[in-house]
């Protein structure tokens, strides 16, 4: 495997970070930013959806 296959498979894409979001919004009654940083507290989540909502966070934070 190159590494840019690699690269491109360790981070989530924009799409999937903006749909996270819009589900995000829709679990937590409106409130994403709060929502994911709740999810990432619990003790047995996956390491993809770990870097999923880190990605979601970061681009909640930004705007």
């Amino acid at each position: 495997m190159s590494l840019s296959a690699w690269l491109r498979g360790a981070f989530p894409t924009e799409a999937e970070v903006r749909a996270e979001i819009w589900s995000l919004g829709a679990r937590h009654l409106g409130s994403p930013l709060e929502g994911a940083r709740g999810e990432l507290k619990s003790p047995d989540l996956p390491r993809e959806r770990a870097q999923l909502l880190r990605a979601c966070v970061r681009e909640l934070e930004r705007h």
